[in-house]
């Protein structure tokens, strides 16, 4: 069964999605993209609309652009009668915003009626419209409308059911989309929706894995020429292979995606409702990411060749996009990506000499897996330990291989803490930029700023190597 599996991931997993793209070229979707962002520069942050602002559209011109949106969805609806319960739902919603006087915007409906996950299929397509945020991109809950298609090729099914059992994930590339996601986005959550109260439980959430794919390219291709760095041949196909890399983020994403909930984990794996120190949330992301890197490493053994890929793609991108994208102020993907590259370089899996970085792949694979047992063993001892205990230890795990600021207070152990206080008062000594970037990441950053600003609002059409 093993070899047929992996016989088909060879056959099919570099194929393009059986999707026709009929929803984004359809006359219906240029007029919804119109009229919805026509009505988002007039909503504040929480999505409502002030008419008595100054420069506030009249309400008449608000209500019709909303119908405009109403009947290009009904336009649309034939397209997707898988969604059509979402549909009606969605219309609602929208009509009752209207109602309401163009309040704080309401789509719980809607959103529970939207049930992608529930029937994955390669090529389907949806039309989504929410007032929502973006996450790394547009933080006001606007109105936004994304034409999607799911990723979902056949081996990857067959692995989902019986090896990574994940019935929330969605893989997902972009069609076309409203301003929100002409950004760094490449996340679509239910979290992020504007609804009267959360739902106990989500029933899925979906990755851009096109965008990504994208995105990966054009900065790993910068990066190893700054860097002089050559990549062994099948690596180097990731970067000129754009379907290629999609198949590898979108299993990364759902091997990822799955770890939060399995292994010796505290009660609330994703930590979303505890106020922690930000070193916490990047040693649980880079855990999901190592956790990748292993059981790539076993699918690549068992004949798949998107494994291999993966622990190439888990490499480069937290080596060289993480920890130079984004703020500073407690960049926990940026803290992992640190971490990673300080521990490759302390046991010489990779070495940055005359102005070159080499890498020695197979140490590099050893390295890695060291580093992920070392956080593993962490987690195990920490569901025992107090937390500010747990705290502390991990304190030590990053300490030992990146340098705290001399400022910390941290960095001075226990005896400069007040320990009177609860733990989450703690976190409030937590510098913002509690692990400077070493001298390699001063200069990589700048070096790299313009090509990673440039993939603001990638997609797969977007050359791999151009940068803005």
């Amino acid at each position: 069964m093993t070899e047929t599996l992996a016989s088909a991931g060879r056959d099919r997993g570099l194929s393009g999605p059986s999707g026709e793209g009929r929803l984004a070229a359809h006359p219906a979707w240029s007029r919804l993209k119109e009229a919805v962002t026509a009505i988002r520069p007039a909503q504040a942050k929480d999505g409502s609309i002030d008419f008595d602002a100054e420069g506030a559209p009249g309400r008449a011109e608000v209500e019709r652009h909303l119908d405009s949106v109403i009947e290009a969805v009904r336009e649309l609806a034939p397209l997707l009668p898988h969604d059509a319960a979402y549909h009606r739902a969605l219309e609602q919603d929208l009509r009752r915003w209207a109602a309401d006087g163009f309040g704080v915007p309401d789509f719980l409906d809607s959103l529970l009626a939207f049930q992608p996950a529930a029937s994955r299929a390669d090529g389907r397509e949806h039309l989504v419209v929410f007032p929502m945020y973006t996450q790394n991109g547009n933080p006001d809950r606007n109105l936004e409308a994304v034409a999607l298609r799911v990723v979902w090729p056949d081996w990857l099914a067959e692995l989902e059911r019986t090896r990574y059992d994940n019935p929330m994930f969605l893989g997902i590339a972009f069609e076309d989309f409203t301003p929100g996601y002409d950004t760094h986005s490449a996340v679509l959550f239910p979290e992020t929706i504007a609804v009267r109260k959360a739902p106990e439980r989500f029933s899925w959430g979906g990755i851009f894995c096109d965008r990504e794919a994208a995105r990966f390219r054009r900065v790993v291709h910068a990066a190893c020429e700054v860097t002089s760095l050559t990549l062994p041949e099948d690596a180097q196909g990731l970067l000129t292979d754009q379907e290629r890399s999609q198949q590898t983020f979108v299993l990364w994403d759902m091997i990822h995606d799955r770890t939060h909930s399995h292994g010796d984990l505290p009660f609330d794996p994703f930590m979303i409702k505890q106020r922690q120190p930000y070193w916490m949330y990047g040693l649980e992301e880079l855990r999901c990411d190592l956790t990748a890197f292993h059981e790539a490493g076993l699918l690549a053994a068992d004949g798949y060749p998107q494994g291999r890929d993966v622990q190439y793609a888990v490499l480069l991108e937290r080596l060289f996009r993480f920890p130079v994208t984004g703020e500073r102020h407690r960049n926990y993907d940026g803290l992992g990506g640190q971490l990673l590259f300080a521990c490759l370089h302390q046991n010489d899996a990779l070495r940055w000499r005359d102005n070159r970085l080499t890498i020695d792949w197979d140490r590099a694979r050893e390295v890695t897996a060291r580093l992920r047992e070392e956080i593993e063993t962490l987690y195990r001892r920490g569901i025992d330990r107090p937390k500010i205990v747990h705290w502390l230890k991990a304190y030590e795990l990053v300490s030992a291989y990146l340098a705290p600021h001399p400022g910390s207070t941290w960095a001075k152990g226990p005896d400069a803490l007040d320990l009177s206080l609860p733990p989450r008062r703690l976190v409030d000594d937590v510098l913002p930029d509690e692990f400077p970037l070493s001298l390699f990441y001063e200069a990589l950053a700048k070096k790299l700023r313009r090509v990673i600003e440039s993939t603001r609002g990638i997609t797969a059409a977007a050359p791999a190597t151009r940068a803005a």
